[in-house]
């Protein structure tokens, strides 16, 4: 029958392709390094994810948005911006949010997955590191030896504080050890909210910088179950599921113009590489 039949005859029929529509599913990768790494390499900050996260949610009709996560963590700031701006979508759409975590969420990585309403890994997933690090080296015992003079004229007398060229200082390292445990502090809140009543040990054990592998992160409530993202989504939604994947854009430019930049860029892009090198060998990958 055609449509202008069915106007004509007064009658509204059901479309048969609107009738039972699949369930749609937004895909979300949040892959590497969190925090602004150098220039040869995007990392996850809130400012690349913003576009990705705001199209994940937009649907008008979605059943859930999916996060892929293998992170082994970076910037607490960058952390806390990206899933505060999950968990606002999330309300604002009411939509639910599922964390697969992949080789590893640990550190600022779990702290992203914390943003779901349920953490799903595989049993070897490296999960956990629920704490806070500053880690650097220093050199005063080097210049003795070269004979150089260290030479710094400062405007306040905490400016150059923990100066690596400088012999420690105990007061400046506890200055820091506060800082660190501040920090400390807001991931822990997070953990305590957002797995509010399904945490299964003690603050003690589970907020002390360890990491588990994910059939451990079961059993100490840190994830809800052992499941993959493509198979549980099928469970889950069935065969008919439409999955929707967004990405980051790439920053080619960025690599252009390192390529044939000044020395001072690769030898920042070197830095860089070399402390995303020693986040990912951290955790044995």
């Amino acid at each position: 029958m055609s449509l202008g039949l069915r106007k004509t005859l007064g009658m509204v029929l059901p479309i048969p392709a609107l009738r039972n529509p699949p369930p749609v599913v937004s895909l979300v990768r949040l892959n590497g390094v969190i925090g602004h790494v150098g220039p040869l390499r995007n990392g996850l900050t809130l400012e690349s994810l913003r576009e990705p996260l705001d199209r994940a949610f937009a649907p008008k009709r979605l059943d859930a948005v999916a996060l892929a996560i293998n992170s082994p963590g970076g910037s607490p700031v960058q952390s806390a911006l990206i899933a505060e701006r999950i968990r606002e979508l999330a309300d604002e759409k009411k939509v639910r949010v599922l964390a697969y975590i992949e080789d590893v969420g640990a550190s600022g990585g779990y702290w992203l997955a914390s943003a779901a309403d349920e953490i799903l890994v595989d049993s070897s997933s490296v999960v956990g590191s629920i704490g806070v690090v500053s880690a650097g080296f220093g050199f005063p015992a080097l210049l003795e030896r070269l004979g150089v003079e260290r030479r710094v004229e400062t405007a306040g007398e905490r400016k150059a504080m923990l100066d690596p060229f400088q012999p420690r200082d105990q007061a400046e390292v506890e200055r820091l050890r506060g800082l660190l445990t501040e920090l400390h502090e807001n991931f822990k809140e997070q953990v305590r909210h957002r797995r509010k009543g399904r945490l299964k040990a003690s603050e003690e054990e589970l907020f002390s910088g360890e990491f588990w592998t994910g059939r451990k992160a079961v059993e100490l409530g840190l994830a809800d179950g052992l499941a993959h993202l493509h198979s549980d989504l099928r469970q889950r939604f069935g065969k008919k599921l439409v999955l929707r994947r967004t990405q980051r854009p790439r920053r080619w430019f960025s690599w252009r113009t390192a390529a044939t930049g000044m020395p001072n860029d690769w030898a920042d892009a070197l830095l860089s590489a070399a402390e995303e090198r020693a986040l990912w060998a951290r955790y044995g990958l």
